[in-house]
């Protein structure tokens, strides 16, 4: 008799990949911006929180984002020598937009 938990499982090529909620802080190539990602670590010796940033080279297909916005980026393969995200959606779109 087989047993019907040991065998594998045919699911989707469903990946869970990596999402990021950032500011966009430069748009000024063609379907690629700077997202500035912030996160609160604690310090390894004195255990104060503090604030570290990351700048990732993201993919905008379209030229949705502008500076200023509120953006979720999602990891994708090599797009580039840098990139390795994707813009997913605006979560909040900036207050200097309509200037």
């Amino acid at each position: 008799m087989v047993d019907e938990t040991s065998q594998p499982k045919e699911t989707g090529s469903v990946r869970h990949r990596q999402e990021k909620v950032g500011v966009v802080t430069r748009t000024k190539m063609q379907k690629t911006i700077v997202v500035e990602v912030s996160r609160r670590v604690p310090h390894p010796l004195y255990k104060r929180i503090i604030a570290r940033r990351s700048n990732f080279l993201v993919h905008d297909e379209e030229g949705k984002a502008h500076t200023g916005d509120v953006v979720r980026i999602v990891e994708t393969r090599p797009t580039s020598k840098n990139k390795r995200w994707r813009l997913r959606e605006i979560v909040q779109p900036s207050s200097a937009r309509g200037v």
